[in-house]
């Protein structure tokens, strides 16, 4: 019998706004032991941008607070602390979300930390839509405007090594954030928009039940290379 995780729509934290963040932060860590940090933000809104004007009710894009002005994951990294900070330790949560109570809650993949396998957006939706057809199990899926992340159990880069010679062909499309990676969580806010859960963790204390990455990219293969025309279903 095909079963498919995250159906349920309901928000996994019930708090909103800026005690969204620090309950999703401190849920992620305390009750998944998934080791987390803040991400460096996005810099206040204003009203002037740089060398132009603005119309009436306008305001200027939301830039990353990072010193890199072409930043082009804006808000959604690691910067200061850097990503070997992250923690499972609830006070050291508390003591930067109450400080950052905007920043974007960065889980640090790999370990035993969850990993992930992301497309694009476009992409994403059509890969989730054929993994229900095919049957595929899968976890939850972290949307954001432009990306889709399917969420998968912890692997070291010899076995994804292994995993992508064996295929013959894998989609372009595909990344993969395993040991020393990175991925932005749902509530947190980004310049792209705002971090969702396309397919949500059942709501219990239990860490959510994680898939094999080669189960994902096999099915993700098969998804691509099945289309009636031979193209790509999971191109850009």
């Amino acid at each position: 019998m095909r079963e498919i995780l995250g159906r349920r729509r309901k928000p996994l934290f019930r708090r909103s706004g800026r005690s969204a963040l620090l309950g999703a932060a401190l849920h992620c860590a305390t009750e998944w032991q998934w080791p987390v940090l803040p991400g460096v933000g996005l810099r206040p809104a204003g009203r002037q941008p740089a060398g132009g004007r603005l119309g009436l009710g306008e305001r200027a894009p939301r830039r990353c607070n990072c010193p890199d002005a072409d930043c082009v994951v804006p808000g959604a990294h690691p910067f200061d602390p850097g990503l070997l900070a992250a923690t499972t330790d609830a006070r050291m949560i508390r003591w930067w979300w109450t400080n950052r109570p905007d920043a974007p809650i960065v889980l640090a993949t790999g370990g035993r930390a969850p990993c992930a396998v992301s497309l694009p957006a476009v992409a994403g939706a059509r890969a989730l839509a054929a993994l229900d057809h095919f049957g595929v199990r899968i976890g939850p899926v972290v949307a954001t405007p432009t990306r889709w992340s399917l969420l998968v159990s912890p692997y070291g880069l010899p076995e994804l090594g292994e995993l992508l010679s064996s295929q013959d062909w894998v989609p372009s499309s595909l990344r993969f954030h395993g040991e020393g990676g990175y991925l932005v969580l749902p509530p947190s806010p980004t310049g792209a928009g705002k971090v969702r859960w396309e397919r949500p963790p059942a709501t219990t204390q239990a860490a959510p039940w994680l898939p094999k990455v080669a189960t994902i990219v096999d099915a993700l293969v098969m998804a691509s290379t099945s289309t009636p025309d031979g193209g790509s279903r999971l191109a850009y």
